[in-house]
């Protein structure tokens, strides 16, 4: 029975174990994530809208009737000329078409600003799925360094621990102090202690990424050799970015909206036409017991003590915002890639110059290694030199970090994730 309990449990551990690329992780993102799910939600309810609009401007169909009991029954006239004008039971029933046919074109400008929320709607998905992206792969490439970090506090362990059995065998010989064997505990601890802050930054970073992914257990993660694309020049995607990216479209269609809306309050100063038709059925005989009829209407403003001058101005006042919301959102576009790209330079020339510390680290060492094995040298030459490796294989893991994520931040700064990364809904 025990083996059996024992079986289950490594199955569902196993089964609660997930192994994701890269771009799995991303194309899943894209699937559950809840924020992704909400924005793509705004769709329909734009579209709702829209045709909702659209309504108001189709024809109307309306069926009535009531039955009336009267306390007196009134008629005029005798024999074939009696006509009744109020039955003791009286009933009634209308059939009425209403069809809207001019209101100064306001209808018509409420439906292309309900159009253009459709297109909002959608450019805010885009702006959510490149976001949700960007924190995925952020997630999964910290997941990746912090599994570099273990193994390089690993080996640091190793070195210790290497120094302290070569301490050891001095001290044993009586060639050094305890003083040197206790250095190389002091750094095999701290090297123990990194250890654990990086399994403790691993498991926040999978926890983040469970969340996005909406996933529950134990991730593995690969480390993709090319997380992105490399980005093309600058201008090309300042360029894309002015033209492409989300918030500058929504901005660019809010001002759309704003033009119309300015149009639209302008309809109020003119007349406005509907067309009614209608079937009576009805007991009364008066003036007929049936009949039908059809009806031109309208109204026509003739003074509204200045309201319609103070929406339109309103509307003036919108357009003005919305056309200044526009251009700062192609100069943050703007700006954000230039950033982007300057961090991105930085970060190449920080992980080549890492690189190369790191192969003089080790060299460095392993002079020093054996130049104390040698007794050349003093134990705390060998714990710099070692100190100097660990840090130097530190900053290389970290600076390959920052430089992809420098990578993908120019695409997201560009509104291109989605295509750089080589990921569909």
């Amino acid at each position: 029975m025990k083996k059996l309990i024992l079986i289950f449990c490594l199955a569902a551990s196993s089964q609660a174990q997930v192994h994701l690329s890269f771009h799995d992780a991303l194309q899943r993102a894209l699937q559950v994530n809840n924020d992704v799910e909400r924005s793509r939600a705004e769709v329909p309810v734009a579209e709702a809208n829209r045709k909702y609009l659209l309504s108001q401007v189709l024809p109307r169909v309306n069926a009535s009737g009531a039955t009336i009991r009267n306390s007196e029954n009134v008629t005029f006239g005798n024999g074939s000329d009696a006509r009744t004008i109020l039955p003791g039971t009286d009933w009634n029933y209308r059939l009425v078409l209403s069809q809207p046919v001019f209101a100064g074109l306001r209808e018509k400008r409420a439906y292309e600003q309900a159009k253009i929320g459709v297109l909002i709607a959608r450019e805010g998905i885009l702006g959510t799925e490149d976001a949700v992206l960007l924190r995925v792969a952020s997630n999964y490439l910290a997941i990746v360094d912090t599994d570099a970090r273990i193994d390089i506090e690993k080996q640091n362990i190793s070195l210790a621990q290497k120094r302290r059995e070569q301490s050891d065998a001095f001290y044993q010989a009586g060639e050094v102090t305890k003083v040197d064997v206790l250095r190389a505990e002091t750094a095999i601890k701290s090297a123990q202690r990194l250890l654990a802050l990086a399994q403790q930054r691993r498991d926040q970073a999978m926890s983040r990424l469970r969340a996005d992914l909406d996933l529950d257990g134990e991730i593995t993660v690969d480390h993709p050799q090319q997380p992105v694309a490399p980005p093309p020049d600058e201008q090309t995607l300042v360029a894309r970015a002015e033209q492409d990216r989300p918030d500058v479209a929504q901005a660019a269609n809010n001002m759309k909206v704003a033009r119309l809306e300015i149009q639209k309050q302008r309809g109020f100063w003119w007349p406005v036409v509907t067309f009614d038709a209608g079937y009576i059925q009805q007991k009364s005989s008066f003036p007929a017991s049936s009949y039908g009829y059809g009806a031109f209407r309208f109204n026509v403003p003739i003074f509204q003590a200045g309201e319609v001058q103070a929406r339109v101005a309103q509307a003036r006042e919108r357009e003005l915002q919305s056309k200044l919301a526009l251009e700062s959102a192609k100069v943050n576009a703007r700006e954000d890639v230039r950033t982007a790209f300057s961090d991105l330079r930085a970060t190449e020339t920080s992980l080549q110059l890492s690189k190369e510390q790191l192969a003089a680290a080790e060299a460095e060492y392993s002079q020093a290694f054996e130049l104390y094995r040698a007794q050349e040298t003093t134990s705390l030459d060998l714990a710099a030199s070692e100190t100097a490796l660990a840090d130097a294989r530190r900053t290389v893991a970290e600076e390959t970090l920052n430089h992809e994520l420098s990578e993908l931040r120019a695409w997201y700064a560009a509104g291109a994730l989605k295509d750089a990364v080589g990921v569909q809904r």
